[in-house]
């Protein structure tokens, strides 16, 4: 029997026990929340409600900063959307506005990354529910020399490049380097 055969088993018998002893919810895949955190070449949509001149679309620069009219730069980086976005509401209340509201969107992700043992390394643009066997589908599938079970991921938003290990369908976000090791004979 092969290890997928084995983990499909194990699956079954998972969602079995939890159905038969009135165990609650099933969470198929990976169970870890990531929140997601803005960094350079990501492409915001931002809204100040009620003020199109200050509304438009703004590039995170390589410092993690936007440039926007009247308030100048504001640091997103390594922010989430919400976070983001309170910061350019305490800069308009600054001496500009009385009750700013503000809506902070991705337009366009910055790219992931796929090295070692795929057909077609390279950088890929994002997509959204991106998990690494997606990602390994779109660098051209695994060489013939390709370790499936040896995956590592490096987060974007980690500032200490830390290595974890990863499993098929470990979530993949935009900033990621996913590494696919080589098969020791």
């Amino acid at each position: 029997m092969t290890r997928f055969a084995f983990q499909q088993i194990g699956l079954i018998l998972t969602v079995l026990f939890l159905v038969v002893s009135g165990g609650g919810t099933v969470a198929f895949g990976q169970t870890q929340q990531l929140e997601y955190r803005l960094g350079s070449g990501d492409k915001l949509r931002i809204t100040v409600f009620g003020e199109d001149d200050l509304s438009g679309e703004f590039e995170v620069d390589g410092g993690g900063r936007i440039s926007m009219p009247l308030i100048g730069s504001v640091n997103v980086g390594q922010n989430t959307l919400k976070e983001a976005a309170d910061k350019i509401v305490i800069k308009l209340k600054d001496g500009y506005m009385r009750d700013p509201r503000v809506s902070v969107d991705v337009l366009n992700y910055r790219p992931f990354y796929i090295i070692g043992e795929v057909n077609t390394p390279g950088s890929y643009p994002y997509r959204s529910g991106l998990s690494v066997l997606t990602a390994v589908a779109m660098g051209g599938g695994y060489t013939f020399r390709a370790d499936e079970d040896d995956i590592i991921i490096i987060r974007g938003n980690d500032p200490e490049r830390r290595e974890e290990k990863a499993s098929p369908d470990t979530v993949v976000l935009p900033g990621d380097v996913v590494r696919v090791e080589e098969r020791l004979f």
